[in-house]
């Protein structure tokens, strides 16, 4: 039977408790067995050594109406959520990924694989609707919360940016869920319905309280990470108005930024090529009126503008009025 997905889980009232294990499966079978149970939301591949030796599995799964908790313990493997799978599926939710014995390494990231090395005790949070592959190269004993998607980003803001971070146990908040995660491990089999759940939702609850918090002081460094490259940024483009070369690409080339990063960071200036184009008009408006000799065109094709129609267009819907004008008006208001 495979593993219930999470979007299956709507009918349920309460929860209900499954026990999988691959024991009692042949020895060329038993990592087969894992593979198909869990092939819903993972592809895990059976290597020729895992056919011939035997291969530990086992899973206990607590399946709610919102949720899935999963305690596993399996021998080393390979899993990987891939864009192919991603596609065929419709499952999106997190999944809090906490390790109690084993390392595993996880890649994400397809464009630049971001590694996550996560040592015990960590935990690890996984966006099921990005790309990952994992690697466990020993025993492995893993519990993981999968929670739907409008759960987690209700309480942490820009949860997309959580794929692929590790929380390390450094604060008195994270030290508590590290003590309620391993008694929750540890005593989970033995309690009464009511308390077991009550025990789940009470790390589910801490979980997003952690993440949220870290969550809240990356955004603040992010934010003024961001504002101190945009202030680089102004000081190059300032510096360079009369490199005809200066434009977006110029600027993508000369800072390790993304398209997207960089236009957002100048988007309520129209984007950077306008946020450059404004500064040139601006030093264009104080070259017409205090360099009253040179000619307009003369500023204008020094300030990277191709043609006479292009800048008196851009200065007008600036301005209100044309170069001439305005420098006009300037030199009346001078000698006022």
């Amino acid at each position: 039977m495979p593993l219930l997905l999470p979007a299956e889980t709507a009918g349920i009232t309460g929860f209900s408790h499954h026990y999988f294990s691959v024991a009692q499966q042949p020895l060329a079978l038993q990592a087969q067995a894992w593979s198909e149970r869990v092939s819903g939301l993972l592809d895990t591949p059976v290597s020729r050594t895992q056919r011939q030796q035997s291969f530990a599995g086992e899973m206990d799964s607590y399946v709610f109406k919102d949720m899935i908790y999963l305690d596993c313990r399996t021998d080393p493997l390979a899993q990987s959520r891939t864009l192919a799978k991603i596609s065929r599926d419709n499952v999106r939710d997190f999944v809090f990924h906490v390790a109690v014995e084993g390392v595993m390494e996880t890649l994400t990231e397809a464009r630049r694989e971001r590694k996550s090395m996560q040592f015990v005790p960590g935990i690890l949070v996984l966006d099921m609707g990005q790309p990952m592959r994992m690697l466990r190269p020993t025993y492995a004993h893993v519990l993981a919360f999968f929670l739907p998607r409008a759960t987690v980003e209700a309480k942490i803001a820009d949860a997309d940016s959580l794929h692929g971070k590790v929380l390390a146990y450094t604060s008195p908040l994270t030290r508590l869920l590290l003590a309620r995660l391993m008694a929750l491990s540890r005593d989970l089999r033995g309690m009464p319905a009511p308390a077991a759940e009550e025990a789940i939702r009470a790390c589910v609850d801490l979980l997003l309280a952690a993440f949220g918090k870290r969550q809240r002081l990356d955004s603040s460094a992010r934010a003024a990470a961001q504002s101190a490259m945009r202030s680089q940024i102004q000081r190059y483009v300032q510096a360079r108005l009369y490199h005809k070369d200066l434009s977006p690409e110029s600027v993508l080339r000369a800072f390790d930024l993304s398209r997207p990063t960089l236009y957002r960071m100048f988007e309520s200036e129209g984007g950077l090529g306008t946020y450059i184009r404004n500064c040139r008009l601006r030093e264009a408006a104080e070259e017409l009126v205090g360099m009253r000799q040179t000619a307009v065109m003369e500023i204008a094709y020094g300030l990277g503008f191709s043609s006479a129609s292009d800048f008196t267009r851009a200065f007008r819907r600036a301005y209100g009025m044309t170069p001439l004008d305005f420098r006009a008006l300037g030199l009346d208001l001078r000698r006022a």
